[in-house]
């Protein structure tokens, strides 16, 4: 049994990866600071689980401003999902907010981890670390030139942790997720935005033309590369997190038609700015030193967030 830190933990994937840990008979002391990018409500439904667990133990606190010693204490390896999400928000006078949380919060949890006997930090990043990029199937080796405020800042947490890796020896390792979705999505990320929509009888608003692509990644396979790569993740190293699950946001709707048995109303407006035209994630590197391999394909995860949105 294994003692773990995760931050950020009543948000959408870090309350599943918990979940997994406590599953298995490990400890998670979470933290979180609650932000107000979504309803606090959420995501203490997100917690409400874990709290009836006697492995789990939670504070509420800002990784950008508190004393962090006494969460670390005893904790054998660090899950870092804390972030400001949500690329069309981080521009203007947001952009404080994301360089406190992103990268402010990382080099102070990075500082503090320094010295200790850690067996893991893993560093959840985004495929926006990319940008708006031609040379698909995207590689770890490959440029990464974002075009979002929020891509630049989850690229500089990136090398922050490469840093602590090189200078202090602290074993991080950064993971690139791929467009995750599934139960407890963000109320601000598309499938849910589509689904709940639906079921109110309203019109969804597309971005584009729709024909932009995505890599698509259910959560229960993001949590599996997770918990690789906190159990044997090579440290000072970066892996993509994708679902090979690729199609056009048009493919991808007319999926989720399927899935709902309801024909979806379609608004086209105009491409925000930071969206990147195509993602395709390159796996082979997670897959030969990870085992990374995901196993759910859109149509059943669609189904199952779906049904996840219908209960509540």
């Amino acid at each position: 049994m294994a003692n773990y830190l995760v931050t950020g933990v009543a948000g959408f994937i870090g309350s599943h990866v918990a979940e997994r840990l406590i599953e298995r008979g490990d400890s998670v002391r979470g933290v979180d600071c609650f932000t107000n990018y979504y309803a606090k409500s959420l995501k203490e439904k997100n917690l409400s689980a874990l709290l009836e667990s006697p492995g789990f133990v939670f504070d509420e606190l800002d990784l950008s401003s508190a004393d962090l010693s006494a969460v670390l204490e005893e904790v054998d390896a660090v899950c870092h999902l804390a972030a400001q999400a949500g690329v069309r928000a981080s521009w203007g006078r947001n952009f404080g907010t994301y360089l406190d949380c992103n990268i402010a919060a990382t080099q102070r949890l990075l500082e503090a981890c320094k010295g200790r006997s850690l067996a893991r930090f893993v560093y959840a990043s985004s495929s926006s670390v990319y940008g708006d990029t031609e040379d698909l199937p995207m590689r770890e080796r490959g440029a990464t030139c974002p075009v979002s405020p929020y891509g630049v800042t989850k690229l500089a947490a990136e090398h922050l942790a490469v840093l602590y890796h090189r200078n202090y020896g602290l074993p991080t390792v950064s993971l690139r997720f791929f467009t995750v979705y599934g139960p407890r999505q963000r109320p601000d990320m598309a499938f849910r935005r589509f689904i709940s929509e639906t079921l109110a009888g309203r019109p969804i608003e597309v971005y584009g033309d729709g024909k932009q692509t995505r890599d698509f990644t259910f959560i229960d396979d993001i949590v599996d590369g997770v918990v690789r790569a906190l159990a044997d993740g090579p440290p000072g190293e970066v892996f993509n997190l994708g679902g090979g699950s690729r199609v056009t946001l048009n493919e991808a709707l007319d999926t989720l038609e399927r899935v709902m048995g309801r024909k979806i109303e379609r608004h086209h407006k105009a491409p925000q700015k930071g969206d990147v035209r195509d993602t395709l994630a390159d796996n082979s590197k997670a897959r030969a030193e990870l085992g990374f391999a995901p196993l759910v394909g859109l149509e059943e995860g669609l189904a199952r967030e779906f049904e996840w949105l219908r209960s509540l």
